[in-house]
């Protein structure tokens, strides 16, 4: 199988554990957390995909309970945490000239569908600071800045299962235009939400198997 080369993750809960993500994000999963069984690093679904492809993980920037739009639960603004804050603050900060990125893995919109963020109109060009605290801009914008920053790079879009159609299909759409590739995920085995061990193998069986269609 192909590796992936050096990979950036942008993502949420999902792809967090404890000592393993950005100085600059928060983990769900914990070596000791009660409400889980992925207690260790290697039961994560990007750790198992990382090692099968021999690729090199250069930063998990996943923070949970972070939509991909600058807002939050509860209507908070959470411009700072966001997958657009993240990655504006990496480019703004040189992260890109001083790091080689070969493939960017995201994997968002749960907590965008989940927490009722407002969808926004579908746009694709000359977004608004202000459309991007809605779904649909946001999630195009995403895609676009990665695209325009790094414009030989693999961009992997992870579309959870169960989501707000409006949102997957808004997703396709953009992958679309900005040579985003989507790898839609079946349901998995979940404990209060998020993946147990077998969920996280679930997601990355799902993704490997599309990687060895190549």
């Amino acid at each position: 199988m192909k590796s992936l080369g050096n990979v950036l993750i942008l993502g949420d809960s999902y792809s967090t554990f404890w000592g393993h993500i950005a100085g600059d994000c928060r983990p769900y999963y914990t070596p000791t957390y009660k409400d889980s069984d992925v207690h260790r690093v290697e039961d994560t679904w990007w750790h198992r995909v990382i090692t099968a492809t021999g690729s090199t993980l250069v930063e998990n920037s996943s923070y949970t309970g972070t939509c991909v739009c600058n807002r939050g639960y509860h209507g908070d603004d959470n411009k700072e945490f966001s997958f657009i804050g993240r990655l504006e603050r990496r480019i703004a900060n040189g992260f890109f000239a001083t790091h080689r990125i070969d493939t960017v893995i995201v994997f968002g919109t749960t907590n965008d569908s989940w927490s009722d963020a407002p969808l926004g109109e579908a746009k694709f060009s000359d977004w608004t600071a202000e459309e991007l605290y809605t779904v649909r801009p946001a999630c195009s914008y995403l895609l676009h800045r990665i695209r325009e920053i790094l414009p030989n790079a693999r961009v992997l879009v992870m579309l959870n299962y169960g989501l707000k159609e409006e949102i997957g299909a808004h997703l396709r759409k953009s992958c679309e235009l900005f040579g985003g590739e989507m790898i839609e995920l079946p349901d998995m085995e979940k404990q209060c939400n998020h993946p147990t061990v077998k969920g996280m193998g679930e997601i990355a069986d799902t993704v490997l198997s599309y990687l060895n269609k190549e």
